[in-house]
């Protein structure tokens, strides 16, 4: 149905080598989101998996057939983009159906298909309406409907709710997951919020650089990250890194901790420092503290603590939460 197998994909411009090597199988029925920062090549992944990039050298398969040749169109895949690319003298109807009319896709075929998803997603008040007409939140579900009408192998989805505010994006969340647990489809998902990652993904794809660094679930990232780079890009606040020399630990080069593996306490504790900052969250409270010992610290602590600019504290890491790194980045297991 929309498995995806890509070997040895590489794609450069001119000089510049922005994908460097991508192997990757995605299941049939998989939701995977590629995320990264900025110019690390995911989109450009994505783009290419869509037919509107071409590779230097590599495969793609989809349902095990090279489409590497394979126009845009035949290639069974259906795109999202961050702009909603709606046309605006059209009513939202005609916006969903256009692609299979355009087909030569029956109109009672196309009726039926535009009934379902606008049901799915909410819309069927608004079949008649103009882009205009309608929020930023609205246009966007007529884009993924006018993508679920075309019944694809893969959906793929590139920055999607980027320009939603952020009560919209935990909706549209919900909205995207649901549809992904209803369609039973294949879904490859770019984003740089990990926020999204986390919370929409069976497996994550961490790329930097053109080259994949981790591949996992959520949760296989954030609690045994491959490398450096993993560790302080998943998870916010981020992961504290302190020298391991510091700390006596000959055999490895830095010891990363995260924020909610702290403990604090006023009076006594391993590693003593002074608050520089604190921010008050609700559910969590957020402490800045700088340490003679391991430097500037990050922690986290669930509900609201009184901790004060100047207060002196103690940190304690939990036992076995101290992930450990080589000189060459690399986790040490």
């Amino acid at each position: 149905m929309g498995s995806l197998q890509l070997q040895s994909v590489r794609k450069s411009f001119g000089p510049v080598d922005v994908l460097k090597g991508i192997d990757l199988d995605v299941e049939d029925g998989e939701f995977v989101i590629f995320v990264g920062p900025s110019g690390c090549g995911k989109s450009t992944l994505l783009r290419i998996i869509a037919g509107l990039e071409d590779t230097t050298s590599g495969s793609i398969r989809i349902d095990g057939a090279e489409v590497s040749a394979v126009p845009p169109a035949r290639r069974g895949i259906a795109m999202v983009f961050q702009s909603y690319a709606l046309y605006p003298h059209l009513t939202v109807k005609d916006n969903m159906g256009l692609g299979l009319k355009q087909a030569g896709t029956a109109k009672a075929v196309i009726e039926e298909r535009v009934r379902k998803a606008s049901a799915m997603l909410s819309l069927e008040k608004y079949l008649d309406r103009r882009p205009a007409e309608l929020s930023g939140g609205q246009r966007q579900r007529v884009a993924i409907g006018r993508a679920i009408v075309r019944e694809p192998k893969l959906f793929l989805f590139d920055e999607p709710l980027s320009n939603l505010d952020a009560a919209l994006r935990v909706h549209m969340r919900l909205e995207i997951a649901r549809l992904h647990r209803e369609l039973k489809a294949t879904m490859i998902y770019v984003t740089h919020d990990q926020v999204e990652a986390m919370t929409l993904a069976d497996k994550i794809v961490v790329l930097d650089g053109g080259v994949i660094q981790q591949v996992g679930s959520p949760m296989e990232l954030y609690n045994r990250p491959a490398n450096l780079f993993v560790a302080g890009f998943i998870g916010s606040p981020a992961m504290n890194f302190v020298e391991a020399a510091r700390l006596g630990d000959g055999g490895a080069k830095t010891l990363g901790i995260r924020p909610e593996h702290i403990a604090l306490s006023r009076e006594s504790g391993e590693w003593e420092g002074k608050v520089i900052h604190v921010e008050h969250l609700g559910a969590d409270t957020i402490v800045y503290l700088e340490s003679d010992r391991v430097g500037l610290l990050t922690v986290r602590l669930f509900g609201e603590h009184h901790y004060a600019p100047g207060d002196t504290v103690h940190a304690t890491p939990a036992a076995g939460q101290v992930h450990r790194f080589g000189a060459d980045g690399r986790a040490i297991h």
